[in-house]
């Protein structure tokens, strides 16, 4: 497998009074044409390892890596206008909400527009098409109507369909999703996945899926890791999730609710000081 992605001991740190915080520890993996699932408990590091491919932390953060290439391009040694040509154009980023993603006060249809012309330099009718075929992509009924709204008029699955579109319209090369489906329910949910399955697959991206929906991320990508207080425990086929043997990703497991196990009580996961302290695995291929 050729490697998009290929990120060596990534850490991300910040400075507090009681000294630095470690967010993300250690953590190496590699990206290739896949589905790549990267699941954990709030505060795991799960989104800033995201956001750090992007070098989107801000100061007095700090971003570090033996290693972080995209195509084999050291993305460690890039300036920032190099950046802003890798972020959209080669790697986008769904976030979690688009409500707090979208402008409030800018049509839909500009703000597609103004992503698609800053990294092609195409003109306006030519980016007003892109913008018209990329909502319908996304299987977004009236895309001329959509264009000229604005992010309020719509409702929480069209605004995610809108920002995959937006993220996409550049076709980048990998798309990081974060916790795209969260705030959506049962049959929105299935929809926008089958959109970015569809669209991941057709366009052969690198996908990196981060969720805390452990059956989610089992049924939909092709490898998974599991973070724990900014560290991998332990990396596995999506397939073969419910088989791993890490006592923090069996306590996950066990703590969902089962339709064909039911019980009176789930279980509380019980965390162990020593995962915390134990070297972080490798996600590398």
């Amino acid at each position: 497998m050729n490697n998009l992605l290929d990120i060596e001991n990534l850490r991300v740190t910040f400075p507090t009074r009681q000294g630095e915080f470690e967010a993300v520890r250690g953590v190496s993996f590699t990206l290739g044409r896949e589905r790549l699932g990267i699941v954990g408990e709030s505060g795991s590091g799960k989104s800033m390892t995201g956001r750090a491919i992007l070098r989107l932390i801000r100061p007095p953060g700090r971003i570090e890596a033996d290693r972080m290439e995209l195509n084999g391009r050291d993305m460690m040694g890039m300036s920032e206008k190099e950046m802003q040509q890798v972020r959209g154009q080669k790697i986008s980023m769904v976030m979690q909400d688009p409500k707090f993603s979208l402008n409030p006060v800018m049509r839909i249809g500009e703000q597609i527009i103004e992503i698609y012309r800053f990294h092609t330099k195409a003109p306006h009718k030519a980016a007003w098409n892109k913008a018209i075929e990329m909502l319908e992509a996304v299987s977004i009924r009236d895309p001329e109507r959509v264009m000229r709204a604005y992010p309020h008029e719509m409702s929480g699955g069209m605004g995610q369909r809108i920002m995959i579109a937006m993220m996409l319209v550049t076709e980048p090369e990998i798309l990081i999703a974060d916790e795209p489906t969260s705030a959506l329910d049962v049959s929105v949910q299935t929809s926008v996945l089958t959109i970015i399955d569809r669209l991941v697959t057709d366009r052969g991206m690198g996908l990196i899926f981060i969720s805390h929906d452990l059956n989610l991320v089992a049924s939909f990508c092709d490898r998974v890791l599991i973070m724990y207080a900014g560290r991998i425990v332990e990396t596995c086929a999506a397939d073969q999730l419910h088989e791993a043997k890490h006592p923090y990703t069996r306590g996950l497991l066990n703590s969902l609710p089962r339709l064909e196990a039911p019980q009176k009580r789930l279980e509380a996961l019980n965390r162990d000081p020593a995962w915390a302290e134990a070297p972080s695995v490798s996600g590398r291929q």
